[in-house]
C-alpha cells in the first residue's frame, strides 16, 4: 500500500486542471456567502465541468505562484454539511498553503488535512 501520493495521482490532477476552465468565484478578500464571519484569504473557485464529491464541482484555492502548478491538495471533512472533498492548491507558496490549512482548522464543523506535492 502507498500511504503517500505518488506521481500518478499528481498527472491525473493536473489533465483534470488542464482540460477545466478554473472559475473564481469568490475572490481574496470576499465573505463567504452563508458564513459572513469566514474570509476568503486567497482566491477560492472551481474547475468548470467537474464533479466533486458534494456533487459540486471540484474545488479549487489560486495562489500567488504564477503559472498554477498544483501544489497540493486538502482533504476536508465537514460535519455541518456531512461530507468530504478535495481541495486542489494551484501556485500556493507554502506560507500560503499554511494558511489554507488553517482556515480548514479552526472551526468546530470543519477540518482539513493538506498533503503537499
Amino acid at each position: 500500500m502507498n500511504l503517500v501520493a505518488d506521481e500518478r495521482y499528481w498527472k491525473s490532477l493536473e489533465q483534470l486542471v488542464a482540460k477545466s476552465r478554473v472559475v473564481i468565484d469568490r475572490p481574496k478578500g470576499t465573505r463567504h456567502p452563508r458564513f459572513p464571519e469566514m474570509t476568503y484569504p486567497f482566491d477560492y473557485g472551481f474547475l468548470e465541468d467537474t464533479t466533486g464529491n458534494d456533487g459540486a464541482e471540484v474545488d479549487i484555492w489560486r495562489g500567488s505562484i504564477e503559472g498554477g502548478a498544483i501544489t497540493g491538495v486538502t482533504c476536508t471533512v465537514d460535519l455541518m454539511k456531512k461530507d468530504a472533498e478535495v481541495k486542489i492548491l494551484l501556485g500556493c507558496t507554502p506560507d500560503e498553503i499554511a494558511v489554507i490549512h488553517e482556515f480548514y482548522n479552526t472551526g468546530v464543523y470543519m477540518n482539513g488535512l493538506t498533503i503537499i506535492r
